[in-house]
Parts: structure tokens; C-alpha cells; sequence
């Protein structure tokens, strides 16, 4: 092979590396609500919570599940099913998701977690604008029969 083969070969290899390592990766806790796949970026997870009390509120709207107090912190909890006009009872696996969006501390109750997945930014596609729901704000195929739909963190603090 001669010195400019094997320059070429060096740099190709550098430029794949390169666009591998500009692929915008992130990673997404998953969850399931209603039979629904979904999933919140880490960045905004603060912790998974199991087993935890509840206080109800009067006069909110019925997807206000109530409040929490997280070491001092109160925190609102928003049951997702609720929030997307769904009615489900609790399961055994049902559990609190707190996030932190804009430096507002709020609670989703989900059915269960799932995993932690790293999704490639680029297969992301949009919700059809005719089936448009403000609290997913993409969706992606995870296999055959399972899409994964993305929760826009940003809408449901606006909406709460």
C-alpha cells in the first residue's frame, strides 16, 4: 500500500469516528402509562420514588394527584394517564418519576419504569400535526410492534 493509500485510509477512518462522535445521542428513562411506552430525558430525572404517601388536594384539576414532600421539597404529582384523559387504578409497579424542568420540581405517576435507552436525535420524528398531542412531542419505532413516545417536559409544567 503506498504512504498516500494509506493517508487516505487514516483520514477516512478519522472522518468516521468524527460523524460517530457528532451523532446526537441522548439518553431516555422509559416508562409505561396506559399500556403506552414513553420516555423523559435524564437531564430531567431526579429520582425514581416507590411506596410513597401521597397528600390529595382539593379544587385542582383530576390530574393533580396531590403533593409530595421530598426532603422538604413539596413537589406536585401529575398522573400522567389523568393528564392524557386516561383512568387507570395504581399497580403494584406504579411509582413517581420527579423531575426538575426550569428549576420547577414536579412528579409524574407512571405505571412503572422501564430502562434507560440512548436514542440517536436524528430517528426522532414528529407527532402527526393531525394527531398532535401537547404532551409528546416525537415519537420513534423500537421495534415492529412498539413505538416509544417522547413526554415534552417543557408543555407539562406550562399545562399544570
Amino acid at each position: 500500500m503506498s504512504t498516500e493509500q494509506m493517508q487516505n485510509t487514516n483520514i477516512e477512518g478519522q472522518g468516521t469516528e468524527a460523524m460517530e462522535a457528532d451523532i446526537p445521542m441522548e439518553r431516555y428513562l422509559t416508562f409505561r402509562s396506559d399500556g403506552t411506552t414513553m420516555g423523559v430525558s435524564t437531564n430531567y430525572v431526579i429520582e425514581i420514588l416507590t411506596d410513597q404517601s401521597i397528600t390529595e388536594l382539593p379544587m385542582v384539576p383530576d390530574y393533580i394527584k396531590g403533593i409530595i414532600n421530598m426532603r422538604g421539597q413539596i413537589v406536585p404529582i401529575i398522573d400522567i394517564r389523568a393528564r392524557m384523559g386516561k383512568f387507570a387504578d395504581c399497580t403494584d409497579k406504579s411509582c413517581i418519576i420527579v423531575l426538575e424542568i426550569d428549576s420547577t420540581y414536579v412528579g409524574i405517576w407512571v405505571d412503572g419504569v422501564e430502562q434507560v435507552l440512548d436514542i440517536d436525535q436524528t430517528q426522532i420524528s414528529p407527532i402527526p400535526v393531525e394527531d398532535q398531542q401537547g404532551l409528546v412531542d416525537g415519537m420513534i419505532s423500537l421495534s415492529s410492534q412498539e413505538v416509544l413516545l417522547f413526554l415534552n417536559c417543557q408543555e407539562l409544567i406550562r399545562t399544570y
